[in-house]
C-alpha cells in the first residue's frame, strides 16, 4: 500500500462498516464515510478523523454529493459498498413480499452499489484500487424467508463478477462476512437472542487480509481468509 491511502465506506455508522472504519483509521487511512443516521455517523467520524456525509446511498442526490467529494480527492484506493437493506421485519415469504418492498431492497442492495462504483470508477482506476461489495451466504443458499434479501445479494454477486471482468485493472470482490451480531441481523430474527453470533470486529482481519493480498477478482468468504481473532 502507498503511504497515504483513502477509502470510501458506505453504511459506516454501525456494524461491520463502523468496525472497518476504525480499523483502517488505525492503519492511517484517510476515510470518506456515509450512512443514513447522522448521530452514530458523527461518532465514527470523530473517532477516525474522516470526512462524513449523512444520507442514503439509494438517493441519487446524496450520491451526487459523494461524487463531488471524490472529485476533490488526490486518490481513492478502496470503495466498500457495505450499506444494505433487509426489507420488512419479520421477513415474509416471497409469496407475501410486496413488489414495492422488493424494489426497495434491490434499489439499496444492487442499484446503489453499482451507482457508487460508477461514480468512483475514474478515481479507483487512477489508483489501481479495490472495490468490495459486501455479500451474504443468503446469495447462494435458499433460506426460507430470506427471498428478497437473498435474491438482491445474488444479483450483487453477479454484478460484482461482471464488473471485475469489465475492469481488469481493478480488484473487484464480493466479500461474505458470515453471520455477525448486528442490528440488521437482529431485525432478521426479531425477539430472538443472537448473542452467539460473532461481533463485526472479529471479521475485520479477514477483510484486511483480502485487501492486503489482492487475489484475483471474485467472491471471497471471510472464513476462508485470515483466521478470526
Amino acid at each position: 500500500m502507498p503511504e497515504t491511502t483513502t477509502a470510501l465506506i458506505t453504511g459506516a455508522s454501525a456494524g461491520f462498516g463502523r468496525a472497518l472504519a476504525l480499523a483502517l483509521a488505525e492503519r492511517g487511512w484517510d476515510l470518506i464515510l456515509t450512512a443514513r443516521h447522522l448521530e452514530p455517523l458523527t461518532r465514527v467520524r470523530d473517532a477516525t478523523g474522516a470526512i462524513a456525509l449523512a444520507g442514503d446511498v439509494a438517493d441519487p442526490e446524496h450520491r451526487t454529493r459523494l461524487a463531488r467529494v471524490i472529485g476533490e480527492l488526490d486518490r481513492l484506493d478502496l470503495v466498500v459498498n457495505n450499506a444494505g437493506a433487509l426489507g420488512p421485519s419479520p421477513m415474509p415469504a416471497l409469496a407475501d413480499l410486496a413488489p414495492a418492498d422488493l424494489g426497495d431492497i434491490l434499489t439499496t442492495n444492487v442499484v446503489a452499489p453499482l451507482a457508487v462504483l460508477q461514480l468512483s470508477r475514474s478515481a479507483l482506476r487512477a489508483a489501481r484500487g479495490i472495490a468490495v461489495n459486501i455479500s451474504s451466504d443468503a446469495a447462494v443458499t435458499p433460506y426460507a424467508g430470506w427471498g428478497g434479501y437473498g435474491c438482491s445479494k445474488a444479483a450483487l454477486d453477479h454484478l460484482t463478477a461482471i464488473y471485475g471482468v469489465e475492469n481488469p485493472d481493478l480488484r473487484v470482490y464480493s466479500f461474505d462476512p458470515g453471520d455477525m451480531r448486528t442490528a440488521m441481523h437482529q431485525a432478521a430474527f426479531p425477539g430472538e437472542d443472537i448473542s452467539d453470533r460473532p461481533q463485526p470486529e472479529t471479521v475485520v482481519p479477514a477483510f484486511l487480509h483480502l485487501i492486503d493480498t489482492r487475489p484475483p477478482s471474485g467472491r471471497h468468504l471471510a472464513a476462508d481468509l485470515a483466521p478470526m481473532r
